[in-house]
C-alpha cells in the first residue's frame, strides 16, 4: 500500500542551485553532465524507482530470500527487476569509461542511489555492493585484475561482495581467523568462514565476485597482517567465458529484522582459489576504498527510508480524519479535521522534513567533495576535499541513519493503530531502516573514528578547514538581511565546533576514556552544524531565485519556511550536545562492571 515519488524538484535544486555543479566542467566526467544529461537521467532514475522497484518493496520483505541447499533465490520480481536496471546502463553510470562506464560524476551517482535505495532498501543493496568492488579493484588491482572483473562488474552482468565479518569477530578484524595459504602459481587457497555477507549468493548475475580479507600465515599479528583477495564464484577464463565453480559455498541465509528482499549470507571458504589485491598485509589500506563508498551507501540508506516514509506519513495525515483542531474546526465540510492539523503530528512530520531537505544537501555537498578530491586539476583543492570526506563519512553514515531509523518510527506514529499493521507497510521502513546504524561500522564506533582517528587527522587539518569555511560563510553574508538567521546559526555553531574540539584536544589525551565518552555527542553536534550550513546554502539559492523571477513559486517559499522550522526547533539541540560531551567520561564510566548486573 505505501507508495514513492522521486523528490525530483529538490534534487535538482541541490544539485543546480545549490552545489551549482556545472561550474566544474574542469573536472573530467562533469562537462558530459550537462543540465539535459542531468535532468533525463533524474526521470529515468525516478521512472526505475517508482514503477519497477518499489512495487516489489513490500512483496519482497514478505516473500524474503530463501535457501535451498547452498542455492539462494531472491524474491519474485526481482530477478526481472534487475535485468531492467542492467539494460538501462544503470551500474556503468560512474564507472571509468575505460572499463565500459559511463563516466558521470559519482555526486549523480549518490542522487540516483537515494531514488534507488528510498524505493527498494534490499535490492539496491545488490548493485551498491558491486559498486563498491569495482572501486575497490579499480584502485589497487593489477591490470589483468581489472581486465578481467571490471567490465562485468561495470556492465552489471556480474555482482560482488565485501567479506570481512566472522561468527568470533566483527569490528576488531585483526581476530579473523581466514587464512591464505600461497600456492606454487601465484593464487592462494582461502580457508574459512565469512558471515553477514549481503548478497553474497543470489539468482541476479552469472557470477559474483568476492572480496576476502584473510591473513597469509606467517605475516604480522593483528589488523597489520590482513591481506585483500579476490575469489569469484565462478572462475574466468582466458577468453572471458565462466568456467568450474569454486570452493565458495553459502551455508545458510540470515534470518533477520529487515531487508528480507536481500540475501545475507553464511559464506565458507574450503581452499577456495584467491588472488592477492594489492600487497600482502595491506588489506584494510584496500577494503578501506570499498568501506568509505559503502558508509557513504548507508548513510544515503538513512536519508532513504526517512524521506519515503515521511511521504507516506505526510499523505496519511492529510486524508485520515480525526477529532477537531484544538484552535477550532478548520475543515468544517468533514465530520471531523484531518490529523495534519494537529500541532504535534506537525512537528514529527516536520522533524522529517527538515532533516531531509538538509541531509540531502549535506550528502550531495559530501559527495562533490570525493569527485573533486579525485578529479580537481588543483592539488590544493584534492587535499581539501580529501579532508573533508575523511571528516564527514563518519558523519554521513552515522548521523543520517540514527535520524533515518527515528524518523521512520516517527512515520509510524503518525499512521497510529495502522502504522503497526504490516498491511500498511510503515513498520517495514523501521526494520529496514534499523540495520543502517549497526553495519558498515557501528554508529559508536564511526563516533570513535570521528574522534579518535578523523579529527586529529594531519594535524587537524580538517576540521580546522571546515571551521574556517564556516567562518568565511558568516563573513561574506553578515550584511545579508534575509540571511541572518541563518548566518547567526552559522557563527554559533562555528563557536560550539571551536569550544568542543579545543576541549576533546585538552581532555582526551589525558584521558581516553573523555574522547570516548563524548563522541557520539560530537558527531551529532558536527552534524547539526553541518546541516545548519547547508540550510544557509539552501536559504541562499531559494532567495536568489525568488529574486529572479521566483516569488510566486511556493517551493522555494516553502523552503525557507521548513529552514526557519530548523533553526528553530531543530539546531538548539546542538547547545545540549556541546554540553554533554564537556561532562567528561566520570559520569558515564562511574559504575563498576559488575554494577550492571545487579537487580
Amino acid at each position: 500500500m505505501t507508495t514513492y515519488q522521486a523528490p525530483l524538484r529538490d534534487m535538482r535544486f541541490v544539485l543546480n542551485d545549490v552545489l551549482q555543479i556545472q561550474k566544474y566542467d574542469n573536472m573530467p566526467g562533469f562537462a558530459d553532465a550537462s543540465p539535459d544529461v542531468v535532468n533525463a537521467i533524474l526521470d529515468e532514475g525516478a521512472k526505475i524507482a517508482e514503477e519497477v522497484l518499489h512495487p516489489i518493496n513490500q512483496s519482497g520483505d514478505k516473500e524474503g530470500c530463501t535457501w535451498d541447499n547452498g542455492k539462494v533465490t531472491t524474491p519474485t520480481g526481482f530477478k526481472k527487476a534487475y535485468e531492467t536496471f542492467v539494460e538501462g546502463g544503470w551500474p556503468a553510470l560512474t564507472s571509468d569509461p575505460g572499463y565500459g562506464g559511463q563516466g558521470l560524476p559519482n555526486v549523480l551517482g549518490v542522487a540516483f542511489n537515494e531514488m534507488v535505495s528510498a524505493a527498494n532498501m534490499a535490492f539496491c543493496m545488490y548493485p551498491g555492493l558491486s559498486h563498491g568492488a569495482y572501486s575497490a579493484i579499480h584502485a589497487w588491482g593489477s591490470e589483468e585484475q581489472k581486465k578481467t572483473y571490471l567490465p562485468k562488474l561495470v556492465s552489471g552482468e556480474w555482482t560482488g561482495t565485501m567479506n570481512l565479518t566472522e561468527p568470533h569477530c566483527g569490528t576488531d578484524l585483526g581476530l579473523m581467523r581466514t587464512k591464505a595459504e600461497p600456492q606454487d602459481d601465484g593464487s592462494y587457497k582461502i580457508t574459512g568462514t565469512k558471515i553477514f555477507i549481503s548478497a553474497g549468493e543470489h539468482d541476479l548475475a552469472d557470477n559474483i565476485i568476492h572480496l576476502v580479507l584473510a591473513k597469509i600465515p606467517g605475516g604480522p599479528e593483528g589488523i597489520k597482517g590482513v591481506s585483500l583477495f579476490v575469489v569469484p564464484k565462478f572462475f574466468v577464463n582466458a577468453d572471458g567465458s565462466l568456467g568450474a565453480r569454486n570452493s565458495v559455498s553459502c551455508g545458510s541465509i540470515e534470518e533477520k529484522m529487515g531487508i528480507h528482499g536481500n540475501s545475507t549470507c553464511v559464506l565458507n571458504y574450503d581452499e577456495a582459489t584467491g588472488y592477492l589485491i594489492g600487497e600482502p598485509h595491506k588489506g584494510m589500506r584496500a577494503m578501506f576504498t570499498m568501506m568509505n563508498e559503502a558508509r557513504l551507501g548507508v548513510g544515503l540508506q538513512g536519508l532513504g527510508q526517512s524521506e519515503v516514509s515521511y511521504q507516506n506519513a505526510a499523505a496519511y495525515a492529510n486524508d485520515r480524519i480525526q477529532g477537531r483542531s484544538i484552535s477550532g474546526t478548520k475543515y468544517e465540510d468533514k465530520a471531523a479535521d484531518p490529523i495534519i492539523v494537529h500541532p504535534d503530528v506537525r512537528r514529527m512530520l516536520m522533524d522529517q522534513r527538515a532533516f531531509n531537505e538538509s541531509a540531502r544537501a549535506l550528502l550531495y555537498w559530501t559527495a562533490l567533495h570525493g569527485d573533486i578530491s579525485h578529479k580537481s586539476p588543483d592539488e590544493k583543492e584534492r587535499e581539501k576535499s580529501d579532508d573533508y570526506m575523511g571528516l564527514l563519512t563518519p558523519v554521513v553514515k552515522a548521523y543520517l541513519t540514527d535520524k533515518g531509523f527515528a524518523h521512520a518510527v516517527n512515520a509510524q506514529q503518525v499512521l497510529g493503530g495502522h502504522g503497526y499493521i504490516q498491511e500498511w507497510g510503515m513498520e517495514q521502513f523501521v526494520r529496514d531502516a534499523r540495520i543502517a546504524m549497526i553495519y558498515e561500522g557501528a554508529n559508536g564506533v564511526q563516533a570513535l573514528d570521528l574522534v579518535g582517528r578523523k579529527l586529529a587527522a594531519n594535524g587537524g587539518r580538517g576540521i580546522f578547514a571546515f571551521i574556517a569555511e564556516l567562518g568565511s560563510f558568516v563573513d561574506d553574508h553578515s550584511g545579508n538581511a534575509d540571511l541572518k538567521d541563518y548566518v547567526d546559526a552559522v557563527s554559533v555553531g562555528k563557536g560550539y565546533l571551536e569550544e568542543a574540539t579545543n576541549w576533546l584536544m585538552e581532555n582526551g589525551l589525558s584521558n581516553p576514556d573523555n574522547a570516548g565518552a563524548a563522541s557520539t555527542d560530537f558527531l551529532h553536534l558536527l552534524a547539526l552544524v553541518s546541516l545548519s550550513y547547508m540550510w544557509g546554502n539552501l536559504a541562499k539559492a531559494a532567495h536568489d531565485k525568488i529574486a529572479n523571477g521566483g516569488a510566486d513559486d511556493p517551493f522555494y517559499a516553502n523552503k525557507l519556511k521548513v529552514g526557519r522550522y530548523f533553526l528553530e526547533r531543530m539546531f538548539p539541540d546542538a547547545e545540549a550536545h556541546l554540553a554533554k560531551l564537556k561532562s567528561g567520561a566520570e559520569p558515564v564510566m562511574a559504575l563498576d562492571d559488575a554494577a550492571f548486573l545487579a537487580s
